[in-house]
C-alpha cells in the first residue's frame, strides 16, 4: 500500500497494479474504514481497480495529519465492528436482436452461436470494481474468456439506455444514451440512475451483479424501449 499527496487538498491510496478480486475486496474494505472513521473530514472518495482518491476537507484538518491518519487506519485489520454490507444485485436483460446490436459481431469473434453467448454471459457472478465513465456506470468483471472481444474500433455516436455490453475481460450496463465503444448484447428495463435514492447509482463498489435474461414481452411489460437508434446506426456505417 502507498499512500501519496496529489495536490494541496487531494490524497491516493494505492493498493496493488493488478486487477482482480482479491485487490477490489481490499480498495472496498478501505473505502469502508475510511468512510466510517475520518467521513466528516472527507468530502469524496472515488474508488477505481486498485486505488482511491479522496478529496479532504482542509478547513477542518491538514494533509499530513489525515494522510496520518489514513496510514494508521489502514494498516490496521478490519475489526468486526466494521464489517463490509453486502449487496447482491440481479438485473434483467432481453438478448433479443432488435436490442443484441453487436450479436454478430461477438458471435464471429467467439466462434460461439447466440445462444451459448447469452448463457455464458448470464451464468456467471460478476464484482463491482470502479464506477466512473458516467454517473451509475460500472465496471463488471470477471467476464469469462470465452466472450472477451476488444473494444469497437469504431465507437457507436449514440447507445441506447440499458445497453448491456462487454470488452476485454468486463461488461457493464450504459446508464444513459451516450457514446460507447463497448459491444452491445442486450438492454436491461431497469433505471441504473434515481435522483430520489441515498446513493444515486444502483451500484456499489464490491457489489456482486448477475444478469437474468428474460423475454422480449417480460422486457416490455417492464418498461423497457426497443428503439433501434444504434441498430440503423449500424447499418448505415455498413453502407457507406
Amino acid at each position: 500500500m502507498k499512500i501519496q499527496i496529489i495536490s494541496e487538498n487531494t490524497i491516493m491510496v494505492y493498493f496493488t497494479n493488478t486487477i482482480d478480486t482479491e485487490t477490489s475486496e481490499k480498495v472496498t474494505q478501505a473505502l469502508y474504514v475510511l468512510q466510517s472513521s475520518l467521513g466528516n473530514v472527507i468530502l469524496d472518495a472515488i474508488p477505481s481497480y486498485h486505488s482511491i482518491l479522496i478529496t479532504v476537507d482542509i478547513l477542518q484538518t491538514n494533509m499530513n495529519d489525515f494522510q496520518q491518519q489514513v496510514e494508521a487506519l489502514l494498516n490496521q485489520p478490519l475489526s468486526a465492528s466494521m464489517s463490509l454490507p453486502h449487496l447482491d444485485i440481479e438485473l434483467p436483460v432481453y438478448y433479443g436482436e432488435e436490442v443484441a446490436l453487436d450479436a454478430a459481431e461477438v458471435c464471429a469473434h467467439s466462434g460461439l452461436s447466440w445462444s451459448d453467448v447469452t448463457e455464458i454471459h448470464n451464468q456467471a457472478n460478476y464484482r463491482v470494481y470502479a464506477i466512473g465513465f458516467a454517473p451509475g456506470f460500472a465496471y463488471l468483471g470477471n467476464l469469462d474468456r470465452r466472450l472477451q472481444i476488444p473494444r469497437k474500433s469504431t465507437p457507436r455516436a449514440r447507445v441506447p439506455k440499458g445497453s448491456v455490453a462487454i470488452a476485454g475481460q468486463q461488461t457493464a450496463v450504459y446508464p444513459k444514451t451516450s457514446p460507447g465503444g463497448w459491444h452491445i448484447i442486450g438492454r436491461t428495463p431497469i433505471s441504473l440512475v434515481d435522483f430520489e435514492r441515498d446513493n444515486l447509482s444502483l451500484f456499489h463498489i464490491g457489489a456482486q451483479v448477475c444478469f437474468k435474461a428474460i423475454s422480449r414481452q417480460q422486457f416490455i411489460d417492464m418498461g423497457g424501449e426497443l428503439d433501434t437508434v444504434g441498430l440503423l446506426d449500424t447499418n448505415k456505417r455498413a453502407k457507406s
